[in-house]
């Protein structure tokens, strides 16, 4: 039987946006109350920078694909990473971005403890029990698992990645895994392209890379 993961990418049935992130506006107040139960949260591991983007692209990915759950995807990805803010910090950089990460302890730990994140602050916002589960079977195993379960667990994966095409993202993350700009880029090509489930991800993450080598001279800065 074919699955999510066997279409790659997943063609889109909406609209692709691939101009620069930084130009969006958002109008989404109703995230806003989620935002604020946060707060601390998004102060550990450059959340505050990670997930506004990824919420961003999680947007557009929604515009590409709209026959997804909309909030399911926005919820998801506004919360995804918020279990960073507590495991042990001292070991988010040694354990989750150094040596054999993808299997590090730490990032199921940080899976589980965004699950927790969620149980917490949707209830009293007014979510219901169905729907906060389903953003913690998303949040469960966005970075440790190999598959995605579901059309909006694929779109927030993507998301979670896109961000890293981003100047801003580059410039955070290059620094997390000890590369440089033009090491960090090469990767991005190599490695994480290839991850992207979604045709418009894969669209979104070619031009923004383009620009953001360009901008960073990756080619002369070697």
């Amino acid at each position: 039987m074919t699955t999510l993961n066997d279409t790659r990418p997943l063609p889109a049935q909406g609209s692709v946006n691939t101009t620069p992130i930084a130009l969006d506006e958002h109008f989404d107040g109703e995230l806003d109350k989620i935002w604020a139960a946060v707060e601390p949260e998004t102060r550990a591991r450059g959340n505050d920078i990670h997930l506004p983007i990824s919420l961003s692209f999680a947007r557009r990915l929604c515009d590409a694909y709209p026959e997804a759950d909309r909030t399911l995807v926005l919820v998801a990805t506004l919360l995804h990473d918020t279990g960073w803010a507590h495991v042990d910090e001292e070991k988010i950089i040694s354990d989750g971005f150094r040596g054999d990460w993808r299997t590090a302890d730490i990032r199921y730990e940080h899976e589980r403890e965004g699950c927790e994140v969620a149980r917490r602050v949707l209830p009293p916002l007014g979510y219901g029990a169905q729907f906060v589960e389903a953003v913690c079977a998303i949040i469960d195993g966005h970075d440790t698992r190999a598959v995605a379960y579901s059309l909006e667990d694929a779109l927030m994966r993507d998301a979670d990645r896109l961000w890293r095409f981003d100047q801003a993202g580059i410039a955070l993350a290059s620094g997390w895994f000890g590369q440089d700009p033009s090491t960090y880029t090469d990767r991005l090509e190599t490695e994480i392209i290839p991850e992207l489930i979604t045709e418009a991800a894969v669209a979104m993450a070619t031009a923004d890379l383009a620009r953001s080598r360009s901008l960073l001279r990756t080619k002369a800065l070697r």
